[in-house]
This record gives C-alpha cells, sequence and structure tokens, in this order.
C-alpha cells in the first residue's frame, strides 16, 4: 500500500530562488571515483582558478541570499586549491562551507587544514553503487564501518558538521531502516542522514529535444529504465522506514514546481540518545527556526552549529509549548527518566534526515523540478540547476521533452515542427 503523505501536514520551507539556504559551487569536474548514476562527466580539465571560483561566489552573493555553499563536483578535495578556497568562502564571503565528497582523498593533515581554512561541514557520499577500492561488493549496511571513520575524523578533530548522503535504488530501500538506526547510535557524532533517490531518464515514453533537435538522451551521463525500472518516490522511503519505526515523522518539504503532490526535499528532525529516539519535531518547530534564523540573521539556515545540537534536553523543554511533535516527544522523555533515572546521564541531541527526489516527468514532458531548490549553481554568469548542468555544458541548452505518442502524430503531419527549445525559468 501506497503511504499517504499530505503537503498540508507540513511545513513548506520558504526557499526561494533568490532567497535560500545554500548554493551549490563547483571548483572542478574532477573524480576520483565511479559512482553509478552519477549526473556529472568526470572531466579531467576542469579545475577552475581562484579567480573564477570569486567570479561564481560574486554571482551567488548578488543574486541569492545564502547561508552555506556547498563546494562539489566532480570531487572538491581533488583540487590543488581546496583549503584556499575554503578559506576565501569563509572568510571573504562569511558564508559557511560544506564540501560534498566521497571521503577518498581526505587525510587527517588535510583535515586540519580545512578545519583552519574554516571549513563548515562535510557531506560524505557512500553508497554500495560506488567503485571503491577494498569496498566493492559491499552492501549498504557493511559500508557503515567506513560511514564510522569519516564521523570519527571529523569528531576527532571537533566542530564540524558530519553529513552522509546514501543513493537509493529498488534493491538498496530496503537498507534505509537500518541506516537510520546505525545514524541513531552514533547521533552524537552523525548530524544528518540524506537518502537521494535514484535519477531515471524516461527514454521509453519520451523523446527528447536541444534547441529542437532531436538527441538522444543516453549521450548524457543520466540513466535509462533499465537501470532502474521503479521509479521510486520520497513516499516510498517514508514507508519503508516506518515499517520499523511507524513514529517516523517529516516535519517539512519542497514541493515541485508542476506537480503539487510532489515532496522534493522532505525534512525530519529527530531527537534522542543513542539508545533511543525520543520523538520527532513538528511543523511549528521548522518554522520557527527558519523564519527566526531569517528575522535575526537576514538568512535561512542550513547547517547548525555542532554544539546546539548536543543541547536535546534543552530543545525539548524551549519548544514544547510551541510544537506538537517536541510535546509528544517531551512526554515520552519524562515517561523513560521515571522508569530509568540513570538516563539523565546520557545527553540528547538533534538529528536530521533528508529525502530528496529527483526530477519527475510529467505526462505532457514537462519537468517537475525542485520548487525552491537549494543546489543552485553558476554557468556563464547565470543560475541554473546543478542537476542539469550538463545539458548546458554539452548543448547549451535545457532539453525539453514530448511524450512518444503524441511525437509520433506530429509526424504524420509534416507542416508541424518538432517542439522549439524553451528554456524553463528556474521558479521557485
Amino acid at each position: 500500500m501506497k503511504t499517504v503523505l499530505n503537503p498540508q501536514d507540513y511545513y513548506r520551507l520558504p526557499w526561494t530562488l533568490n532567497d535560500n539556504v545554500l548554493s551549490w559551487l563547483e571548483p572542478t569536474k574532477r573524480c576520483n571515483l565511479y559512482c553509478e548514476g552519477c549526473y556529472s562527466r568526470n572531466d579531467k580539465n576542469s579545475d577552475k582558478s581562484l579567480e573564477q571560483i570569486r567570479s561564481d561566489l560574486d554571482v551567488f552573493t548578488s543574486q541569492r541570499r545564502v547561508d552555506s555553499i556547498s563546494v562539489a563536483g566532480g570531487d572538491p578535495l581533488v583540487h590543488p586549491d581546496i583549503v584556499e578556497i575554503v578559506r576565501i568562502i569563509r572568510h571573504e564571503y562569511n558564508l559557511k562551507p560544506v564540501l560534498n565528497t566521497n571521503g577518498l582523498a581526505l587525510t587527517p593533515e588535510l583535515l586540519k587544514d580545512l578545519k583552519r581554512a574554516g571549513v563548515y561541514g562535510f557531506t560524505f557520499h557512500i553508497d554500495s553503487s560506488q567503485s571503491r577500492p577494498n569496498w566493492k561488493g559491499k552492501n549498504e549496511l557493511e559500508l557503515n564501518d567506513l560511514r564510522l571513520h569519516y564521523a570519527e575524523m571529523l569528531a576527532e578533530v571537533g566542530g564540524i558538521s558530519a553529513n552522509f548522503n546514501s543513493t537509493v535504488f529498488p534493491h538498496t530501500l530496503k537498507y534505509a531502516p537500518e541506516l537510520l538506526n546505525w545514524a541513531r547510535e552514533h547521533i552524537d557524532i552523525v548530524h544528518n542522514m540524506v537518502f537521494i533517490l535514484f535519477r531515471t531518464t524516461i527514454d521509453s515514453e519520451f523523446n527528447y529535444y536541444a534547441a529542437g533537435k532531436k538527441i538522444d538522451p543516453g549521450e548524457l551521463v543520466y540513466y535509462g529504465e533499465e537501470k532502474n525500472p521503479v521509479r521510486l518516490t520520497a513516499r516510498d522511503i517514508v514507508g519503508t522506514i516506518r515499517e520499523s519505526d511507524p513514529d517516523f515523522e517529516p516535519c517539512a518539504y519542497l514541493g515541485g514546481t508542476k506537480d503539487p503532490q510532489s515532496f522534493k526535499w522532505l525534512l525530519t528532525g529527530r531527537v534522542g540518545d543513542k539508545d533511543q529516539i525520543y520523538g520527532y519535531v513538528g511543523k511549528r518547530f521548522m518554522e520557527l527556526m527558519q523564519t527566526g534564523h531569517h528575522l535575526l540573521a537576514g538568512r535561512y539556515l542550513a547547517y547548525s552549529n555542532t554544539d546546539a545540537l548536543k543541547h536535546g534536553r534543552s530543545l525539548l523543554l524551549a519548544m514544547s509549548p510551541f510544537d506538537q511533535g517536541i510535546r509528544k516527544a517531551a512526554k515520552r522523555y519524562a515517561s523513560t527518566l521515571l522508569r530509568s533515572p540513570g538516563q539523565l546521564k546520557s545527553r540528547l541531541h538533534f538529528q536530521s534526515v533528508v529525502i530528496i527526489q529527483p526530477i519527475d516527468m510529467m505526462s505532457d514532458g514537462q519537468t517537475n523540478m525542485c520548487d525552491g531548490c537549494p543546489d543552485i549553481t553558476v554557468h556563464k554568469g547565470r543560475l541554473v540547476w546543478s542537476c542539469r548542468l550538463e545539458e548546458q555544458l554539452r548543448y547549451g541548452c535545457f532539453l525539453t521533452a514530448a511524450p512518444v505518442r503524441a511525437h509520433a502524430e506530429k509526424e504524420k503531419q509534416p507542416a508541424e515542427k518538432a517542439p522549439r527549445e524553451i528554456q524553463p525559468p528556474i521558479t521557485a
């Protein structure tokens, strides 16, 4: 049975194109690891100069109010000037640099240099689809040892946000509950878990065009349906998690630009210790955090200070009057303390879970993008979706699609031409 999630039950995140939580900076397209389903082409001659980096940051800061910069690629750690790039973001632009990396190039020495330069956090991409040396053939649970290795590296240095993302395939969906159990067991040093659904090019139902010319989507690095015949949604992940944890409850979301019922970014916040999760924050908590931070700091909040995440008890006490989810968590925690007063010795932590659903194709060929997408990058001085940057790099435009049946009918009418390219706006 399909999991029912109603957008009206959750807080619609207020992020927009020019007022958001983060932006996506790509210093390089080079990468030292192959990941199945990656939508970025490995380019050995793509390192940007520091001048180009500053130019991209100037575009972000002139057109987009943000809290953090996701430094991605490629893998940013292979860029020879990555430490200086981090310093520029933190100290010249007063933004939080968060490195999106597979971690292969991270050493204790480099980590210390990045800490001194002002790195705010890491998001480690680790999953079984990668051709990772010495870890091939491992399933998602067996890779937890590697995840813990990086979490402990960051914890030893201290003060750095530790986040993990995993691409979810139909055959790895079953591991989502156990990955969250692992995250709970290390809630003191793991701050965020991200599940990103595998992206599929639906070439059996649509024809694709670049500036009116039909193209083969296989020319891009996107994957066809033979690699992913079951198209997963955020609801599928929530349903799978609830089989083990019926109380699992998101609190906020970003919808789609075309489908108001879609959950493109689905956020969950939970409070607990290493032994158990006491509850999930509600939509009022997230609303207060986002609007309050914007009121005080002039920008929406992307990543919290790691010290703040350690004060789960204070969160329960301060926010219970305002948020139903937190009140429920506080009651459960109080009940636990009555039975086991020794639990007072365990510190409570806040941990977040994010589910990201990629591009959806509507029946008429329109693309259902993230409405208020944070992962916007720069291409030739313009803001574009990072997940569709390859289209710009290869064709100089975004692709359009037409249903195969509609195209076949049009071919019977020679006077009509193929659809002209109209670059879709980045709506927010």
